[in-house]
């Protein structure tokens, strides 16, 4: 029997995953150091190693993804990143722990290029954005879920049991992309015919200014909100005494508003071309409500809200920052400009797990807070500069064709 799945199902399920992945180690924070023994850098560094190889290789993957196929790509992803945290679970250690995140950090660099080319190259054009803020949604869902999830497991049955909980979820998507029938099973890796341009030519695209200026962006975002996504209960606990159970609400709150933030940033980036002043507005508002959680000491309730409405800003910026890496890359290359562009991404991961696991373990832990608030006023500093320029380019444009 043949059963009808769509592709963006399939797509936003993989994305589901990747973001459930990268999360597993955030959410088992507070039980991890008397687990394995050791402290919060030498979590911070766990992060980094995964962080650190998914930018080593998301570039080339985004290569393999336009030469090999995305299908085939995606699925090897799922299945290397489940057995990675399958080996965390058989084989508890902090040995293991770096290998199986070595290992989560190459499948988690198929997935951008993976899914961003399948996605740009197989939905119709004029429901493009739908599909990206859908497919973000997931992603960001998959994170909001994760702490929920695997801290819950792991409180019950213990960490061991929380990582094998990420894998079988892999498993599980894995099993729903290998559908006989599905869109994703007819998806032909065949290459895609070659861009007219040179080779030459396209590497000077791939290195352009703008792509530059948007891996840049993906730096800022990861370091921004990666300080919530990854330290924020740890802070909340040590920095102002907030229950293990508030705590995690409250991280909670914030990825489950970011999700559904990403629906409405949708709707945004279908209605207007400004993408950079929404992307500053948000991030603005955000960085005020990050300054009023570092200073404020709020009860837990409106703890709750403010990081709700902080998560919910963060997700409205997504679905029009992946329409402007759409816009920047050529036909063709989709993959190559993804994978460049989200290793800005990683190189955030990298660098901000050891420096924000440092300030806790240096007894500052409202220090988290301040940083995220740094680096969300970079990003508006960032997207404000990014929109003057586009308006000068559009200007320039329409004198141009007004001449001829």
């Amino acid at each position: 029997m043949t059963i009808r799945i769509g592709l963006l199902p399939q797509v936003a399920a993989a994305h589901f995953v990747s973001h459930l992945h990268i999360m597993v180690l955030a959410a088992l924070f507070p039980l991890l150091p008397a687990f394995l023994n050791v402290d919060y850098v030498a979590l911070g560094l766990a992060l980094s190693v995964f962080n650190i190889v998914t930018a080593l290789v998301q570039a080339p993957m985004g290569f393999a993804v336009d030469r090999h196929g995305a299908r085939r790509l995606l699925l090897l992803a799922l299945a290397l990143g489940s057995c990675s945290f399958l080996l965390i679970a058989l084989l508890p250690g902090y040995t293991c722990l770096l290998v199986g995140m070595a290992l989560a950090g190459v499948a988690n660099a198929v997935y951008h290029p993976a899914d961003y080319a399948l996605l740009s190259r197989h939905i119709n054009p004029a429901h493009i954005g739908k599909a990206f803020s859908v497919h973000t949604f997931a992603g960001f869902l998959g994170a909001a879920v994760a702490p929920v999830l695997l801290l819950g497991v792991a409180v019950a049955s213990g960490p061991a049991m929380a990582f094998a909980t990420a894998a079988l979820v892999g498993f599980a998507a894995l099993a729903l992309l290998l559908i006989p029938g599905s869109a994703l099973a007819q998806v032909s890796d065949a290459p895609p015919a070659p861009a007219p341009k040179p080779v030459q030519a396209q590497r000077v695209t791939l290195l352009s200014p703008m792509i530059i200026s948007l891996t840049l962006l993906f730096v800022l975002l990861n370091l921004s909100t990666g300080a919530i996504e990854k330290f924020s209960v740890a802070a909340l606990m040590q920095g102002q005494g907030v229950a293990l159970y508030w705590a995690n609400s409250a991280l909670t709150a914030f990825l489950f508003a970011s999700a559904f933030g990403v629906l409405a940033g949708g709707a945004l980036a279908d209605r207007t071309q400004r993408h950079g002043m929404v992307a500053a507005s948000a991030f603005g508002v955000a960085c005020m409500l990050m300054l009023l959680v570092a200073t404020a000491g709020l009860s837990e309730p409106l703890l709750l809200a403010v990081l709700g409405l902080a998560g919910f800003l963060t997700g409205v910026i997504a679905p029009s920052r992946d329409m402007l890496v759409r816009a920047a890359a050529t036909k063709g290359a989709e993959g190559k400009t993804f994978g460049i562009v989200s290793t800005g991404f990683n190189i955030g991961g990298a660098i901000g797990p050891v420096g924000f696991g440092w300030l806790l373990d240096q007894g500052h832990p409202n220090a988290i807070f301040w940083a995220s608030a740094a680096f969300m006023g970079l990003t508006v500093a960032l997207t404000l500069l990014q929109e003057w320029v586009m308006a000068r380019q559009r200007k320039v444009t329409a004198l141009q064709l007004s001449f001829k």
